[in-house]
């Protein structure tokens, strides 16, 4: 039995038209197979169901607002490993940069939809929610303070399809739809399979870089550098193999497995340090060991990985009229990202332990799991769908080849520093159905449901020797055990989370939707949605949708929606807490950062957390005038109230006083804090050219303008205004502008799949506009220039069941110019970290791999 056979018999009657349409989707990254390409029957061509509208049996091409549909021989033709990196490859829209040093980040790092926080996009796996990573991104990167779903859990190898409705939908779907959905579309094969070996490695030269010769010292008795060409790398090699097959479950199942192991050498792009390594001499003079030190002593890249990831989807027919369904998917993952070097006269450095000094690491150890059961089926008119949906994702930290300064010569050198764990129980109900209504055009489909979602985070507190303050001073000095002064507390890089920063909290909701569609006129479609969610912490919300598509001719049809739409706070924005020590002058100043409904946030005048709300626009028009030419162009405007973001840190005598008692002398926390608004257009078109002799050749182009505007800065509590704080110093300029300018302002996407006999042949090319890396000093503002990066894969079938595929990606090995060349200001850390983690293609240079594949 073919997958593409389980359907009852009322959902085929319904879906049948797809097959008829599928070859003028509007796509931007569609590649159709080489039998689709050779003529294949119709028959033979998957019949699909996308988000954007709950009635059964809505294509793409019929579709009120836009949706891409990315499919799996457009994923395997990147030979990329990451889920997010194959949708920055594809997806105009999508921002994916890969920061480094960034604690968390460097092991989670999250994407960004149309500019927009990484949690403004509703993730979604065969259309149910998926659960968020428990990381919360608190660092300098694109995306801090947000919590995202980590898209990267899923191996890349179980995905059928991939389809991202670049909509507000949060009317249809819930909280976080503000940006837009992306669903995940599982495979759902009953036979067959294939096995796959992939190899790749960075092979690059890094640009503008050059490479050091050697160290000698000049005539004043200080380090002098003599440095040569641009220096040549290859590192980040990496495996990766894959097995997915199909079983039958009785006469009328499926059964459809997946699994993925994949082990990533780091990648490192840092510069030398050219600073002194160790303290003078006596007499002035360097350190020998000055001039033989290693001065590449950072790791600068994608850190070291190692995950494995098994997904489960089936499906089997109880009666002709009920299904039942279930996925289940767990992954682990280690790594390790570096932070900064601790030279050996640095004092968190302990000589004891560290002659020469010290790179410390963070590992992470994280589990994801997940699993959804349901049934639906048809009970007289009504579609029917139940299910139970479960996902919970835990990251352990760990820190290695470090020490607590304060511990003294005793010190460990690796710890357990805790962990966050956030967990999502859900029960859905939905139902459709088709009415007659006498004056439309057709029958109006009328659907409903309800679900229930519970929500858990755990913050566990490191080992004690992690983040306590023992008695010893800087550098791991003996000193005075009441008076001090003392050393640097809890282990160095990232000190473990304490037991007053524990904490173990939960929420639920309750929502209820209606959803309405019908033909008004034949050439009139009209869709409206409400939602109605009510949470346990902060109150109800109620948001609406209404689209329309007028078809003006067979080929050209206009389309356009409004919609409002919210975001609840995340329980990682309502809880996290952690306090930290930081060291002025040998004076320990604790800094926190403190839950917004905690005592601590509400004596510094915080309100609490709301929903963020947003109203979105959005009109455009599909050209198609045949099945081998389509264009799309939508405009959109995103208004969204009332933004979560995280505060400056907040000092000085007003702020200590407002803080007595409570262990700080620091203190920052979330707020609702910002106006913004995103307005942009999305082109995207296709064509086909067939040949008589040579094949077919599918071209694609996408692109996206996007421009990101915070239109008002709240007012700051009255308390903190009182202790002469204003909006600037609240809100920093340079958090503004990370959220207008810290993504790129344009993106175009433009390939070519060339399909004959036994050959493919994929290249894509990019362009990702300018971005910045702010700062608050302007002579150290970066603005990142727009560059073009190509890629290229070739695909050769040797047999029936083998293939091999060759290809490079950043095929002219591509970087983003040098920080050097772009501040006035250069820093010596300009200098170590060459390129900025803003960077929205990354900055590891060419990726060179093959691939080996058998089909069965």
């Amino acid at each position: 039995m073919k997958s593409t056979d389980f359907y009852f018999p009322a959902l085929k009657r319904s879906t049948i038209a797809v097959a008829a349409v599928c070859g003028s989707l509007i796509t931007i990254s569609h590649s159709a197979s080489a039998e689709e390409n050779t003529g294949a029957q119709d028959a033979n061509i998957e019949k699909i169901s996308v988000v954007g509208s709950r009635r059964i049996g809505r294509t793409i091409n019929d579709s009120p607002v836009p949706i891409d549909v990315i499919d799996a021989a457009s994923i395997q033709a990147t030979g990329l490993t990451e889920t997010n990196m194959i949708l920055n490859t594809l997806l105009p829209s999508f921002n994916f940069p890969q920061p480094s040093i960034t604690d968390g980040t460097d092991h989670v790092r999250p994407a960004q939809l149309r500019g927009l926080a990484p949690d403004h996009t509703l993730v979604l796996v065969n259309g149910k929610r998926r659960h968020t990573s428990a990381l919360l991104n608190v660092n300098g990167s694109a995306g801090r303070g947000s919590s995202a779903v980590d898209l990267n859990a899923i191996p890349a190898n179980a995905i059928k399809r991939i389809e991202v409705l670049r909509d507000g939908a949060a009317a249809q779907y819930g909280s976080d739809a503000i940006a837009g959905v992306i669903n995940i579309v599982l495979k759902d094969n009953d036979e067959g399979g294939e096995l796959s070996a992939t190899y790749g490695a960075n092979v690059t030269k890094m640009d503008g870089v050059p490479d050091l010769k050697s160290v000698t010292t000049d005539a004043n008795g200080d380090l002098a550098f003599t440095t040569g060409g641009d220096p040549e790398r290859t590192d980040g090699q990496t495996l990766t193999l894959r097995a997915n097959t199909g079983f039958t479950w009785g006469d009328d199942g499926f059964v459809a497995v997946a699994a993925e192991y994949r082990d990533r050498n780091a990648s490192n792009r840092a510069d030398f340090d050219p600073r002194e390594n160790y303290a003078r001499q006596d007499d002035g003079s360097i350190d020998p060991r000055e001039l033989s030190v290693n001065r590449y002593n950072h790791i600068f890249g994608n850190g070291a990985v190692e995950d494995m990831a098994l997904f489960v989807n089936a499906g089997k027919s109880i009666n002709n009229d009920l299904e039942f369904y279930a996925t289940a998917g767990m992954s682990s993952r280690d790594s390790q990202g570096s932070g900064f070097y601790r030279r050996a006269q640095d004092s968190r450095n302990v000589l004891a332990i560290y002659p020469d000094g010290f790179l410390p690491a963070i590992t992470t150890d994280i589990k994801d799991q997940s699993v959804v059961a349901g049934l639906k089926g048809i009970y007289g008119e009504w579609n029917y769908d139940v299910s139970f949906n479960y996902g919970g994702n835990e990251l352990q930290y760990g820190v290695v080849n470090t020490l607590n300064t304060s511990l003294g010569p005793t010190s460990q050198t690796e710890f357990d520093a805790g962990a966050l764990e956030y967990d999502q129980y859900l029960v859905n109900f939905d139902a459709s159905r088709l009415i007659t209504v006498d004056a439309f055009a057709s029958d109006m489909n009328l659907a409903f449901g309800l679900e229930f979602r519970e929500e858990n985070y755990k913050i566990t507190a490191g080992e004690e020797n992690s983040y306590i303050q023992g008695s010893f001073g800087p550098g791991g000095a003996e000193t005075d055990p009441v008076d001090g002064p003392f050393g640097a507390a809890g282990s160095q890089v990232f000190p473990g989370f304490t037991p007053a920063s524990a904490g173990d909290n939960d929420r639920n909701n309750w929502s209820a939707y209606i959803d309405l569609e019908a033909d008004v006129t034949e050439i009139w479609n009209v869709a409206i949605a409400g939602r109605y969610e009510d949470y346990s912490d902060f109150g109800s919300t109620f948001n609406w949708k209404w689209s329309n598509r007028i078809t003006v001719t067979d080929d050209f049809a206009l389309r356009g929606s409004i919609s409002t739409g919210f975001r609840a706070p995340s329980l990682q924005q309502q809880y996290f807490t952690s306090i930290s020590t930081v060291f002025v002058d040998g004076v320990p100043t604790e800094t926190g950062t403190f839950a917004p409904s905690s005592d601590v946030a509400q004596a510094l005048g915080s309100p609490g957390l709301d929903a963020e709300e947003s109203e979105n626009y959005s009109l455009g028009f599909t050209y198609s005038p045949n099945a081998d030419f389509n264009l799309a162009i939508d405009f959109y405007r995103i208004d969204i109230d009332d933004r979560i973001v995280l505060s400056n840190n907040l000092s000085g005598d007003a702020i200590e006083t407002l803080l007595a008692g409570t262990g700080a002398t620091r203190a920052r926390f979330f707020l609702n804090a910002i106006n913004s608004r995103t307005e942009g257009v999305d082109v995207v078109t296709s064509y086909t050219l067939r040949t008589k002799d040579y094949g077919s050749v599918l071209f694609n182009a996408g692109l996206n303008f996007n421009d990101n505007e915070v239109t008002d800065i709240l007012p700051p509590p009255d308390v903190l205004q009182g202790a002469g704080f204003d909006q600037d110093n609240l809100f920093s300029d340079v958090e503004l502008r990370r959220f207008e300018v810290g993504s790129p302002k344009s993106k175009i996407n433009l390939s070519a799949s060339w399909s004959y006999d036994a050959y493919n042949v994929t290249l894509r090319t990019t362009r990702y506009g300018e971005t910045q890396d702010p700062s608050s000093i302007a002579e150290r503002n970066e603005v990142i220039p727009a560059e073009w990066i190509t890629d290229l894969d070739t695909k050769m079938m040797l047999t029936d069941n083998i293939d091999v595929s060759l290809g490079v990606n950043n095929l002219f090995d591509v970087y983003p110019k040098p920080t050097r060349e772009l501040v006035d200001d250069v820093t010596t850390f300009s200098n170590i970290f060459p390129y900025s983690g803003f960077s929205p293609y990354g900055f590891t240079g060419r990726y060179v791999y093959g691939k080996v594949t058998f089909t069965f």
